[in-house]
């Protein structure tokens, strides 16, 4: 009996000891009121924005605030509003916490947080590492076709563009598998090395781009050699809010339509969104080629997030769905007037043979693609939680991802899909995030992916597959006065499997070993690969508005599917590739420095570096006996086999130079802003002949220039309007890859115009770009909100040289070989803002 009581004595003080502990977690709060730092007066409509946990608030009429129900810890805190400076500052929450907050008039925010490879929400001026960033609010202010082309003019970033529609990112110099793309919080999982594959993302679902330059792969791992390019969705809204917006767009020259609706709430911590969009577009327009026949496609998009918010953290859950149907331009025309070509077949001609004709112009606008066309379908589902673990916290997010690319390129079977990747990923990533420790935190976990890859088509230029990686990292941070240290290190284990596959010789059908005309297409094996990364910086502040940064960083990716196992002709080119299960690692050593100033009058900075890589992988052009191209003929039964043979091969690469970003924002003059950026890399293989010397897609040097004119208010009608006039200038790039012509079937007998194009530096050209836009106001209410782009004004003629239609056949009427880029394009955008919440009147 008496032991009974003990233990009943025991297990009540514990109960209490758990109330207790409950009670006070359930009182961590922040609250505080938001005041104008020159009048002192209440400021509503503020955002109080916590990052890390995915909570925020927003002042009422008086500009008070108040976050419930938040884990205790060290967290950075953002506090802003458009026309105020934005206040960002780390504090500790325990308890009831009260922080007031004054901000000063600004017409730019001055600080921004980033979250991209480092511990925890980070002021961006304290990361060692390059970053460059991209707000909603810019995003509506100019016109794009893709989720990439969005961004294709930041400092350092461009794009490797496939019409329209399609656009690959290139981190100063780098692209395909060496950018690594993370969504909704998880790495991209998708077939990211060919030319023709893009990322499937939706831009309207993007909340806010941040671009990490350099190697990144201490906290991604494989693929992250050049950087990343993180698509970051919406925050949850604040407590009792329910919100949304429509979008329409329409562009002049594609015919481009986009219509979105998003609707977004939260309630007792219960927070939702979901968003649903559709984009089509017909053929661009240029001054030369007229309508760019097969440019058109049409993307949908549908997405939903479900989350729970408590004292001990939160979990929630997103699923999407993105379709894209697009058309593939060959370039094919008619050799008399110049215009581009339908290729069809009839049973009744030239025996069913493929042809080609003339297009009506219905045709030519029309939204629906022609043979050759892709569709591309990803399918995903995440799941992301935060737990409290004494003033730490673990996060925990795992996703699943469905993939599926097809492509019909043959009109005789104009349904049937000569190419159809399909790949099922998993993506895991468990770490902890300690709490403060004076000036000292630390990350450490593991991460990594799992990705299985059929082909379901009638052609394969790779095996089936499939591939496990884990690396385990550890990342540190140190403030010490007004120097920020930050540093870690990474291990990564990367298992590759090829399947064994052969094929008839004649059919190009699946058969068994051994079988007659079996041709063993692709040899069976498996390859192991490891990586070490690293990184160390710092950043100082001389002062509390300028600073200086430096970090030196070492990435690695491993070879992709196609370097480790081509085996047949690339479509999209005209050589047979022969990939190499033996290839290893590229390893990175990048040094990075930096200087900037960010005060109120002035925003300046300028990066440099240098990128050493070891044993990177190229394509190399193999020589037969007598020093000639070899030529590979086992396929010619399909019609697929004469062509020159590439090996994916191995060699040191350096690519160097840097960025300068210049923003004038002038207090005194509020209606003026100067915004200006310069990128410049150069570099290429070493020890190589000089057809091969430079890469094939290292972009020229570029300025761009914007003069805006920001107006608060007009009347009574119209408030935060402004105009804008900017310029684009791309240089000469005379560093080109000259065995570029071989690889794409360029020769002196059959396409001399093509041929010599291809050896030629692609020129330079400058366009000018204008827009408007304003929010419409209604007692005191937001309407709407008009945005005007025009790109292009001067309906230049130009061909980017990251276009890969700048070799496409000659057009007979001009002399001129390759497709042009887009011509004036003026984009007309509405955005309804919708507000549901109790309180809203």
């Amino acid at each position: 009996m008496k032991q009974i009581r003990v233990a009943a004595k025991h297990i009540l003080l514990f109960s209490l000891c758990l109330m207790t502990h409950f009670f006070a977690e359930a009182q961590v709060s922040l609250a505080g009121k938001i005041t104008d730092g020159k009048n002192h007066s209440g400021l509503a409509g503020v955002l109080i924005n916590i990052p890390d946990l995915n909570m925020s608030a927003s002042s009422d009429s008086l500009g008070h605030y108040q976050i419930k129900n938040i884990p205790r810890g060290y967290y950075l805190v953002e506090v802003g509003i458009t026309g105020y400076t934005t206040r960002i500052e780390k504090i500790v929450i325990k308890g009831k916490t009260v922080k007031n907050y004054e901000l000063d008039p600004a017409p730019t925010v001055l600080k921004e947080v980033i979250v991209t490879g480092v511990t925890a929400a980070t002021d961006k001026q304290k990361a060692p590492v390059s970053i460059t960033t991209m707000s909603f609010a810019e995003l509506l202010q100019s016109s794009s076709t893709n989720v990439i082309d969005a961004i294709a003019k930041a400092p350092g970033v461009s794009a490797m563009t496939d019409g329209q529609s399609i656009s690959k990112p290139v981190i100063r110099g780098l692209g395909y598998n060496r950018v690594l793309t993370v969504n909704d919080g998880v790495e991209q999982v998708d077939q990211a090395w060919f030319d023709e594959f893009g990322i499937e993302a939706d831009a309207e679902a993007v909340n806010k781009y941040e671009i990490l330059k350099g190697p990144a792969s201490l906290a991604y791992g494989s693929d992250a050699i050049a950087g990343v390019i993180n698509l970051i969705p919406e925050q949850p809204l604040p407590e009792g809010q329910i919100k949304g917006d429509i979008l329409f767009n329409y562009q002049t020259n594609n015919g481009l339509i986009n219509n979105m609706f998003h609707l977004a709430g939260t309630k007792n911590g219960l927070a939702w969104s979901a968003r649903i969009d559709h984009t089509m577009a017909h053929a661009y327009q240029d001054p030369v080629d007229g309508y760019v026949l097969n440019s058109q496609f049409s993307n949908f998009n549908a997405d939903a997030t479900v989350g729970l918010h408590r004292k001990w953290g939160y979990s929630q859950v997103h699923a999407s769905y993105f379709e894209m149907q697009t058309g593939i331009v060959d370039g094919t025309r008619d050799s008399l007037s110049g215009v581009m070509e339908r290729q069809v077949a009839y049973p009744d001609l030239n025996g069913g043979a493929p042809t080609y004709e003339i297009p009506t112009h219905q045709e030519q606008t029309s939204y629906t693609p022609f043979v050759i066309n892709q569709r591309i379908r990803h399918t995903k589902f995440v799941w992301d939680n935060s737990i409290a673990l004494g003033d730490g916290r673990i996060k925990a997010i795992f996703s699943y991802q469905k993939n599926q690319r097809q492509e019909n390129n043959d009109p005789t079977i104009p349904n049937t899909s000569d190419i159809y990747y399909s790949s099922n990923a998993a993506t895991y990533d468990l770490r902890y995030v300690s709490a403060q420790m004076g000036g000292f935190n630390f990350s450490g976990g593991v991460n990594g992916v799992y990705q299985s890859s059929q082909s379901l088509g009638t052609l394969m230029l790779i095996p089936n597959y499939n591939f496990f990686e884990i690396g385990a990292f550890a990342i540190a941070n140190e403030r010490i006065g007004k120097l920020n240290l930050s540093g870690g290190i990474r291990y990564d284990e990367r298992t590759f499997n090829g399947i064994d596959h052969w094929v008839d010789s004649t059919t190009q059908a699946p058969v068994v070993p051994n079988a007659p005309n079996g041709f063993h297409e692709f040899q069976g094996f498996t390859s192991h690969f490891n990586g070490m990364s690293f990184s160390f910086g710092g950043t100082y502040d001389l002062t509390k508005s300028v600073f200086i940064k430096a970090n030196i960083a070492q990435g690695w990716r491993a070879p992709n599917v196609a370097e480790c196992a081509a085996n047949g002709v690339h479509d999209g080119t005209v050589v047979y590739e022969i990939g190499d299960p033996t290839l290893k690692p590229e390893t990175s050593l990048e040094e990075d420095i930096a200087f900037g100033v960010n005060a109120k009058d002035l925003d300046f900075e300028i990066d440099l570096f240098n990128n050493s890589i070891h044993d990177f992988i190229y394509a190399r052009g193999l020589k037969n006996a007598m020093g000639a191209d070899s030529i590979n003929n086992s396929l010619n039964a399909a019609g697929l086999g004469a062509a020159p043979v590439y090996k994916y091969s191995q060699g040191q690469a350096q690519l160097y130079g840097g960025e300068i970003s210049f923003y004038v924002h002038p207090s005194a003059i509020s209606w003026v802003q100067l915004n200006s950026t310069f990128s410049y890399v150069t570099g290429g293989l070493q020890h190589v002949p000089d057809s091969t010397k430079y890469l094939p897609f290292v972009p020229p040097a570029r300025i761009t220039a914007d003069l805006k004119f920001p107006v608060n208010l007009l009347g009574r009608t119209i408030k935060n309007a402004y105009l804008k006039a900017g310029v684009l200038s791309c240089f000469e790039q005379e560093d080109i890859y000259r065995q570029y012509a071989i690889y794409n079937g360029l020769n002196t007998a059959l396409t001399p115009h093509e041929y010599e194009a291809s050896k030629e530096a692609t020129k330079g050209y400058t366009l000018v770009n204008i827009g408007a836009g304003s929010d419409i106001i209604s007692r005191g209410k937001t309407v709407c909100k008009v945005y005007i782009i025009c790109n292009n004004l001067f309906n230049t003629t130009y061909m980017d040289y990251m276009s890969r239609f700048k070799y496409y056949p000659v057009n007979y009427t001009t002399g001129r070989v390759g497709v042009f880029n887009m011509g004036r394009n003026v984009s007309f955008k509405l955005l309804i803002p919708l507000d549901f919440s109790p309180d809203h009147k």
